[in-house]
């Protein structure tokens, strides 16, 4: 028998068949020991097929490209892509609200000034993570024409599918939250000193390192000093006062800041354009503000909000408020006005009707802080301060103009002690009817200063703007209860003579919103001592006229008539200061020196515009005349 004998080129089992005929495996039938059909036998059996036959449909392969994945939209019997994945930042440019960070790593990266160790701190949801991935593909940054560590992160880098798939062999992921002990720092310490397999470094990334032992930090002490070159270590946490100083004296600190409001909200509004959503901008501000500075906790809200309508229908700003469970502002801003104003019943009556609506009794109490701090702020620094929309904004700001700021501060301590009663109450509503109450009463009451000093001068002690019954229960007596005591009704005022004492008059009142509205809709056409006759500028409350006679009636003891049915009325308060101001600024430009400076100056501006009070002249000391010696 030579070796040429055909029947010896297969197994015995197959001399019976025919020569050059090769025996398809079922490809039903599966090994005899229950393994899949191999590749090799699909290989040789797609190379012995006959050419007649029409070629098999291409099946998709699988690659490791997340971020190709990501962007197709889901269908039929496809899983659906969370936002917050969906649109995971895959360069440094993705990254917002994070500028001074890659300025600095540009530059670092630019100079080749890399350190060994990163330390990556902030809030959850600012990118920690992600920025992680970002670097260890950055630093094994590998493409046609680039062979070195660089931020210029393309989608056809030879390691970054992998790396951001979290598959790469180089790059070592793990959670220190569930690997604390001291062994799981062991395996890296002894893999750190073998030579990275593919990439140009090993990259070590431990998220939550906070959560270590004391032991396992101490061993990674002496590596993480001195780690060989070819090893790289990125650690990330949100509690960075619990990571030893020994940890962070050898790393080099990013503190990931939280985004800013409007840019997260510009970020949300792309990505709900790019979904085919349409969101009110409003609705998107909500969204940012619950999100409190993360980025992931927005989209995972965007999320939620985009299904509460079909495709290319509006999402209102209602429907996200009642998502969130969240007050309407512009309600909680007249509750916070009726509060300073000591008007209890009003204050009392608006909370409830809240409350029907569902409002959580803990979100109103924050949002009645957040009101006092807006209020606290726009008095220093002016309503832009306040972040708040700008109708919102000058409501607060004209609120804080009349308030002093010795009481704002007392009444944002009352609200932090009722925010806290209000969580532990068996009822939270009742607790803040009873913070409403207190806050009422003592809105207007004095500082300790005014207080003391009124008792010093034998003064009656007064504040106070809601009405108060006569103090009853026993106890104090004497002197003290004299001067404690409160008279029942506040006395009629002067009738105003003019307008604009009228204005005066509400602003004293801290009736900021209507204040606001009779600036800004009222247009005077007569005016005397209990009757008003103005002409209602387009947009008007159609309670105005009701309210503002309603007013008055409390404030000076008469009935005046208030009319909104003229014609032909002046400038409205708005329009007048505008005018002024737009005459003000007229006046400097044409000043002779003023157009000199913005002529030697090219592109120079001309910003605010102040009166600066005029100097005060102090007398002359005469000179003493010295003692001969």
């Amino acid at each position: 028998m030579s070796h040429s004998d055909p029947s010896l080129d297969g197994p015995p089992w197959d001399e019976d068949a025919p020569a050059g005929e090769v025996v398809e495996r079922d490809p039903n039938t599966d090994d005899m020991f229950g393994a899949p059909e191999p590749a090799g036998m699909r290989e040789a059996e797609a190379a012995a097929a006959p050419v007649e036959a029409a070629p098999a449909a291409p099946k998709p392969v699988a690659t490791a490209a997340p971020a190709a994945a990501a962007e197709a939209p889901a269908g039929e019997g496809q899983a659906y892509t969370v936002l917050a994945r969906k649109y995971r930042p895959r360069t440094f440019e993705d990254l917002i609200g994070q500028e001074a960070m890659v300025r600095t790593l540009t530059n670092a990266f630019a100079t080749g000034r890399i350190a060994h160790a990163f330390m990556l701190t902030g809030v959850r949801g600012v990118g920690k993570t992600t920025t992680a991935r970002l670097l260890a593909r950055a630093l094994n940054n590998e493409t046609d024409s680039i062979d070195r560590p660089s931020l210029a992160l393309t989608a056809h880098g030879r390691h970054d599918a992998a790396i951001m798939a979290g598959q790469h062999m180089d790059v070592m992921e793990m959670d220190a939250a569930s690997h604390t002990g001291v062994n799981d720092i062991r395996d890296i310490l002894e893999s750190v000193r073998y030579a990275p397999v593919e990439a140009r470094y090993k990259v070590y990334v431990l998220d939550e390192v906070h959560m270590l032992s004391t032991q396992a930090f101490n061993a990674l002490l002496k590596t993480l000093e001195e780690p060989p070159p070819h090893a790289k270590f990125i650690f990330a946490t949100t509690e960075i006062r619990k990571v030893p100083v020994t940890i962070l004296s050898r790393c080099q600190r990013f503190d990931l800041r939280r985004v800013e409001p409007e840019i997260l909200v510009d970020h949300l509004g792309r990505i709900a354009e790019r979904e085919g959503m349409r969101i009110e901008p409003d609705a998107l501000a909500l969204i940012a503000r619950a999100a409190e500075g993360s980025v992931r906790d927005g989209l995972s809200l965007l999320d939620q909000a985009l299904v509460q309508a079909e495709k290319g229908e509006l999402v209102q700003t209602t429907t996200v408020r009642d998502m969130l469970g969240l007050a309407d502002r512009s309600q909680t801003i007249a509750l916070f006005e009726s509060i300073m104003a000591g008007r209890t019943p009003e204050a009392l009556e608006s909370f409830r009707t809240l409350y029907g609506y569902g409002a959580d009794p803990v979100q109103v109490t924050n949002d009645l802080l957040e009101h006092c701090h807006a209020a606290s702020v726009a008095k220093m620094l002016g309503p832009q301060a306040t972040r708040l929309p700008n109708d919102q904004a000058q409501k607060l700001a004209a609120l804080g103009a009349v308030i002093s700021a010795g009481t704002l501060s007392r009444v944002w301590q009352m609200l932090l002690k009722a925010l806290d009663e209000v969580r532990r109450a068996p009822n939270p509503a009742d607790a803040v009817e009873m913070a409403i109450v207190r806050l009422a009463y003592a809105a207007d009451l004095p500082g300790p200063e005014e207080a003391l000093k009124a008792l010093r001068d034998g003064e009656p002690v007064g504040g106070g703007g809601a009405p108060r019954g006569p103090s009853g229960g026993g106890g104090g007596g004497g002197a003290s209860a004299q001067l404690a005591a409160r008279p029942v009704a506040a006395p009629a005022l002067p009738d105003p003579q003019t307008f604009e004492a009228v204005v005066a008059l509400i602003g004293e009142k801290r009736e900021v919103g209507l204040q606001m509205d009779v600036q800004r809709y009222v247009r005077p056409v007569a005016f005397k001592p209990g009757a008003i006759t103005y002409e209602s500028v387009e947009g008007a409350p159609v309670d105005l006229a009701r309210k503002l006679a309603s007013r008055l009636k409390d404030w000076t003891g008469r009935t005046w008539l208030i009319a909104a049915n003229g014609q032909g009325g002046g400038e409205t308060m708005i329009e007048v200061d505008r005018r002024k101001r737009a005459e003000e600024r007229a006046a400097v430009e044409a000043d002779p020196f003023v157009a000199a400076v913005m002529e030697a100056f090219p592109g120079a501006k001309i910003g605010e515009i102040r009166i600066l009070a005029a100097p005060v002249e102090l007398p002359e000391i005469p000179d003493e005349a010295g003692e001969e010696d």
